[in-house]
């Protein structure tokens, strides 16, 4: 009998052992899984809530087109494309479904720290309400192009941002400049980095203004959803990456002259307005360039935890 105890408490310590290694196991990649599962839900959800035209500020954005494409009719190509947004084919739901795809590769991603972190941001930016927040970038991009005719939404006027933040009136289109669904920062020949639209987007520096330049727009940019408030949940990993190198590249460029230069997104400006809850909760924008530090809340969100039938429920209250 005393020859059996070792015996048995050896096995007891096998079996123990055991059951605190399972229980200290690693549960990111099934998190990744659980938030792609969710995250693609709601993409259709979405899309669905966009045809049925339950989202405010996309429908806004279908009326302002109309009204101008009629007063401007020579902008028609351009207003067009604007209006995509309302729907989806447009640029920022089209960002939205090619991060769904790339999340599926761990190749896409430094570490599986980052492929988390884009799984909970992804998993957010795809909430009604927030989404429909960010549309009032293109829909005050119309209204500004109206000439007062129609009304910013979720912003104070262009004349009050500017004398709120201090800033510079860049001409229409200025809410869209640093969104990477529109354009990118490019660098000339002798190292000034500036905004280069993509396709008929350029007929904002074709027709409205000169090429803007980043060193100018980091210090007199005026208030956008976008770079104030959405940027962290609607920007990608690798045009985090991105926007990063532009501001570091700037900066060296001006250490050289023996000049300080301070990161575009230092200060966060003034203008929302009457935004959703969850924009109000949304993490300060200058820690997009590292997304390792942030955890989001939605991991504790019961439809995250929970069934699908009640992520459908969650969702539905963003309308």
């Amino acid at each position: 009998m005393n020859g059996m105890l070792p015996r048995i408490l050896g096995i007891l310590f096998v079996i123990v052992s055991s059951l605190v290694l399972a229980g200290c196991g690693d549960d990111r990649p099934e998190q990744i899984q659980k938030y792609q599962q969710l995250s693609q839900q709601r993409l259709g959800q979405l899309a669905t809530m966009l045809e049925d035209k339950q989202l405010r500020n996309a429908n806004l954005l279908n009326q302002y087109s109309q009204i101008l494409a009629r007063s401007k009719p020579d902008l028609k190509p351009l207003i067009d494309e604007l209006a995509k947004d309302a729907g989806s084919q447009g640029p920022m739901y089209q960002s939205l479904e090619r991060r769904l795809k790339e999340l599926n590769d761990s190749s896409n991603f430094i570490d599986v720290d980052q492929q988390l972190d884009e799984a909970q941001n992804l998993y957010q930016a795809l909430d009604p309400s927030l989404y429909n927040d960010l549309l009032s970038d293109p829909v005050n991009v119309i209204a500004d192009m109206s000439n007062g005719a129609l009304a910013r939404v979720n912003s104070i006027s262009k004349e009050a941002s500017v004398l709120a933040n201090g800033g510079e009136d860049f001409g229409p289109g200025s809410q869209l400049v640093g969104n990477p669904g529109y354009g990118s920062w490019q660098t000339n020949s002798s190292g000034t980095s500036f905004w280069a639209w993509y396709g008929m987007y350029a007929m904002f520096s074709n027709v409205f203004n000169r090429p803007i330049g980043y060193d100018r727009w980091s210090s007199r940019r005026g208030y956008s959803y976008y770079n104030d408030v959405g940027r962290y949940r609607y920007t990608s990993p690798k045009q985090a990456s991105h926007q990063n190198s532009t501001f570091e590249r700037e900066k060296k460029r001006f250490s050289s002259q023996g000049k300080r230069f301070q990161s575009p997104y230092a200060k966060t400006r003034t203008g929302a307005t009457s935004l959703s809850k969850q924009s109000s909760s949304a993490p300060a924008v200058n820690t997009a360039g590292n997304r390792s530090k942030f955890r989001s809340n939605y991991s504790k969100d019961s439809s995250f935890r929970n069934s699908n039938s009640r992520t459908s429920r969650g969702v539905s209250r963003g309308k």
